[in-house]
């Protein structure tokens, strides 16, 4: 089997709440709808990029039980390869999400399951897929410890590596230095660096902390505001692409990660490849879920045309 992406990551079944607030300890509020379906950020970003044309697997681990069932029939849907394998003794991942009707923002609890297990055993069983793939991209839902497995393994066999490094957590130097490319957001990044990220400048500082650790490129992701891409010669500010109202942001992230890889598994520079993204990430926000907002490549194309 040949894939030109390799995604590592958690699938979660995502139970989206929204409401005016989020309701404060020992307070029951009502809420305005809720809604079931696909989540996790490894596989968010593997949905976004199979919709997107790419050849992509996903590894990850799954109990047997109908959120597992989901699973599949979501990334059968987006023309997903799974590389998942299924543990009876352990439950599917869910997690929580607050949506603020008002604004879109959300708040999230992730439980990875059976997905938090995931160990360099896991990785070593799918060795000859990473060893032929193009790029492979993981985040940090999964022990850390496989990741920079995973990103090492990648790495040694030549493929273009990219850590989404979220949720937000302190990172080893070693793990950086794997990288190829890191995708913070601003909290993310201020997590790894120390340096508060506020503003573009803000961006370039902690981009470049990023890059004193051992990142071939840092872009910092910095929401309604763009991008900041940095590659230790020049540093590139990249404005987000505003694609209709916005309804949802909680796969945007994820979104622009998925489109990303995909634009660089075809070969495209850093900064086409990030255009791609935000373009790929414009559409999501305007749609509810996560998995269910990804755009098809038409879309895509069809805004960057535009």
């Amino acid at each position: 089997m040949t894939l030109d992406i390799v995604i590592l990551g958690v699938f979660v079944a995502d139970t989206a709440y929204r409401a005016q607030r989020q309701p404060r300890l020992g307070e029951t509020i009502l809420g305005q709808s809720f809604a079931l379906g696909p989540g996790g950020k490894g596989s968010n970003q593997s949905v976004a990029a199979g919709m997107a044309g790419a050849s992509v697997g996903f590894i990850t681990k799954l109990g047997k039980d109908p959120f597992a069932d989901m699973a599949l029939a979501t990334w059968k849907k987006a023309g997903v390869t799974s590389l998942a394998t299924r543990h009876a003794d352990d439950y599917t991942g869910a997690a929580y999400i607050f949506v603020d009707e008002n604004t879109g923002d959300n708040a999230i609890i992730v439980c990875p399951g059976a997905a938090a297990t995931i160990n360099r055993s896991d990785i070593d069983s799918h060795a000859e897929v990473i060893k032929q793939c193009k790029v492979l991209m993981t985040q940090l839902e999964q022990p850390i410890d496989a990741a920079e497995y995973a990103l090492a393994c990648a790495r040694k066999a030549g493929a273009t590596t990219i850590l989404n490094p979220a949720p937000a957590v302190e990172l080893p130097t070693s793990m950086i230095a794997l990288c190829d490319f890191v995708t913070p957001n601003e909290i993310e990044a201020e997590t790894i660096t120390g340096i508060t990220v506020n503003s573009p400048k803000d961006a370039v500082a902690a981009a470049e902390a990023l890059l004193a650790k051992g990142a071939g490129g840092a872009i910092i992701t910095l929401g309604e505001n763009g991008c900041l891409y940095h590659d230790g010669s020049n540093s590139v500010h990249v404005p987000a692409i505003n694609a209709g109202p916005v309804v949802e942001t909680t796969g945007a992230g994820d979104a622009f990660n998925g489109g990303f890889a995909v634009a660089i598994a075809e070969g495209h520079s850093p900064l086409e490849a990030i255009r791609f993204g935000t373009a790929t990430a414009a559409i999501s926000v305007t749609r509810p879920g996560t998995a269910p907002s990804m755009p098809t490549r038409k879309e895509i194309e069809s805004l960057l045309r535009n």
